[in-house]
């Protein structure tokens, strides 16, 4: 049960980061494509990969502080379903090229920033 508490939490916490976190990037950037999702899922990949790292090597914390941060907050901070709505909606548009660069650049960064995240786990821990 304190597992159950510890990812409900967690994707509480993640779920309002993102939509702070996401809401600033568009205000700042704009609207005319979908700049704060594709940050956050950059930055959660990123985040995801040291987490891992550092819980690999060096970061002794319980099963539920591992929920807590990888399952509940950075399952609700990055946000697939919505990156398929937004490549839907783009298509929909009939915005073929920003569909394209949104969809592979998310994918292709994402997998990036997971493999920054663990060599710099690797190199500070």
């Amino acid at each position: 049960m304190q597992m159950l508490l510890a990812i409900a939490v967690g994707g509480a916490a993640g779920a309002l980061s993102r939509h702070f976190v996401a809401g600033a990037i568009m205000r700042a950037v704009g609207i005319g494509f979908p700049y704060g999702t594709f940050a956050v899922n950059i930055l959660g990949s990123l985040i995801m990969g040291f987490l891992v790292t550092a819980f690999a090597h060096s970061l002794s914390v319980s099963q539920e502080m591992r929920g807590l941060l990888a399952v509940g907050f950075l399952g609700s901070f990055t946000t697939f379903s919505t990156y398929s709505l937004e490549i839907v909606r783009l298509i929909e548009r009939s915005e073929w090229m920003l569909a394209s660069l949104y969809a592979f650049g998310s994918l292709a960064l994402g997998v990036a920033g997971l493999f920054a995240g663990i060599r710099l786990g690797r190199i500070l821990l």
